[in-house]
């Protein structure tokens, strides 16, 4: 594995430098861009800090629009713009998420410059979002947000595939914001936050309920997303006794899937709900999750934001 992650970690570079050298060409939108990515391979929470980013911006009169890959669409033609009602085996499960979430325009493509320029030419939008975007050197941006999950931090600080990093960890430095979802990894300077469970919603039908009213209660847990020891695990600390069913990130969901033969209630992270309109059951729970941060670190965060954009 060492002798690959050098290779890999000698390729990153230079394609950066390609870009910072003016080797390769960087398109400058007519907007500003914010970019919301990691360092690392592995689900950090890139995607609740865009919906609160997004929700903030919007309170503050600017009009959103988001960009993502569309990681798990099948589309065959890119980019594709994205509605809360649009079908996620064709656009990805985050954009649909996201749309959902936000009310925001969204645009999703593998080359996140098209995407946002359809965003542009066809919705009012002053102020580009872009999910996960921060190795897409080709778009310019005007701000840098890095999240790091802060229990896992940087782990063995190796590079793919012998450990998680896509850029050198000097790559923090060079960023204008760093998030740290949970845990207590990093120094003074970065943001503070917790991924909180908000009031849990019937995937099929208007039922809502707390997580204290699942306590003791046994439910299978479903998550297909990068990293879902974390939703498991915010799950047995209210107190729930979960099965898990780890799957794979944007994996494909059924009515087979999801049959574990009980009568079990199943919960499930948005971004899998999303998946499942067309075959769900009254037990089935989705588990909205809320990027939370400490006292006065998200108010510091979006003054950051605001400085940046003026």
């Amino acid at each position: 594995m060492w002798p690959l992650a050098g290779i890999y970690r000698v390729a990153m570079e230079i394609r950066r430098l390609q870009y910072r050298l003016g080797l390769k060409p960087v398109v400058t939108l007519p907007v500003p861009v914010i970019i919301v990515g990691n360092i690392t391979v592995g689900g950090t929470g890139k995607t609740p800090l865009v919906i609160w980013l997004a929700s903030e911006l919007k309170m503050r009169g600017y009009r959103v629009g988001i960009v993502s890959r569309g990681y798990g669409g099948n589309a065959t033609d890119w980019p594709q713009q994205v509605w809360s009602t649009s079908d996620p085996l064709q656009v990805g499960d985050e954009p649909v998420l996201l749309a959902r979430a936000t009310d925001c325009p969204v645009a999703v493509g593998p080359d996140r410059v098209a995407a946002a320029q359809m965003l542009l030419a066809t919705e009012r939008v002053d102020v580009v979002v872009t999910d996960d975007g921060l190795q897409h050197y080709k778009l310019n941006r005007t701000m840098e947000i890095v999240v790091v999950d802060g229990k896992r931090g940087l782990g063995n600080g190796l590079f793919l595939p012998a450990g998680p990093l896509r850029e050198p960890k000097s790559r923090i430095d060079d960023v204008d914001a760093v998030v740290v979802n949970g845990g207590n990894w990093g120094q003074d300077g970065v943001f503070r936050a917790q991924a909180e469970a908000q009031r849990l919603y019937q995937v099929a039908g208007p039922g809502q309920k707390s997580l204290g009213e699942f306590r003791d209660t046994k439910v299978h847990a479903v998550a297909g997303i990068a990293n879902p020891t974390r939703f498991f695990d915010l799950l047995e600390k209210a107190g729930i006794n979960v099965l898990p069913h780890p799957l794979p990130d944007h994996a494909k969901l059924d009515a087979t899937s999801l049959d574990f033969g009980d009568s079990l209630p199943i919960m499930m992270t948005e971004k899998d709900a999303v998946k499942c309109q067309s075959f769900t059951h009254e037990n089935m729970w989705c588990v909205p999750i809320k990027l939370t941060f400490d006292a006065r670190h998200g108010d510091r965060l979006m003054q950051r934001v605001l400085t940046n954009l003026t």
